[in-house]
């Protein structure tokens, strides 16, 4: 099953995971650069996190979490917000609690689970925070419509991913070597495939492309 493919993946990779998307080391840069345009996922990641306000005190959803690598410092600053992490791989959830533990962060509730049906009622969270996520779930229209379910009205989606049509050898990379292990899941969306599914629900706030990178904000309508 693609589900247990996912979960497996992200077991082999936990070792190396946190290095090659925050390109600490020398592979992992020369990586971003010959294969996804040059693209810096600590800047988007920065930026995107640079939406929600360090004093933000509602209610919020990181799905998938990972291991926390991008989230944990600023995490550590919104100490007034009830955070919800949620993410499929036991193994990516275990780093991110670890991370939490070591920083003293204790507004945040961790928890396994398929984004595709997310155990909560309508209207739950104020933003939903979609961090290289899209491209990895199996069911995209599921992921779309859980995510929309589940924010309340002006609830903001802030997401990071890969998209297709941007990049050829990130597109080749994306259909042999990441689909193959696991990492990624096609079908996968273009920029213009994004901009037409978020349109009619949301009110589109930031919309960038960097490389084979797509990030934005959105809020629901």
């Amino acid at each position: 099953m693609m589900t247990d493919k996912i979960k497996s993946s992200y077991k082999f990779s936990k070792s190396f995971y946190d290095d090659a998307l925050t390109q600490g080391k020398w592979w992992s840069k020369l990586y971003f650069k010959l294969l996804w345009g040059g693209v810096d996922d600590n800047e988007i990641a920065r930026r995107v996190l640079g939406w929600i306000p360090d004093d933000f005190a509602g209610r919020m959803l990181d799905v998938p979490v990972g291991t926390a690598v991008f989230t944990t410092e600023k995490y550590g600053r919104m100490k007034q917000a009830d955070i919800t992490c949620l993410d499929y791989s036991h193994d990516m959830l275990e780093q991110a609690e670890y991370r939490f533990r070591e920083a003293g962060i204790s507004n945040i509730r961790t928890m396994q689970g398929d984004v595709g049906a997310l155990p909560f009622e309508d209207g739950s969270f104020d933003i939903v925070l979609c961090m290289n996520g899209l491209h990895v779930f199996p069911d995209k229209d599921r992921a779309y419509s859980e995510i929309l379910r589940t924010l309340k009205p002006s609830g903001e989606l802030l997401a990071c991913f890969y998209i297709a049509g941007e990049q050829k050898v990130a597109d080749w990379l994306a259909k042999t070597v990441m689909t193959r292990m696991g990492w990624f899941t096609p079908p996968f969306d273009t920029a213009s495939d994004v901009h037409r599914r978020l349109e009619p629900y949301y009110d589109i706030l930031d919309f960038h492309v960097e490389g084979a990178m797509l990030y934005f904000r959105a809020r629901k309508k």
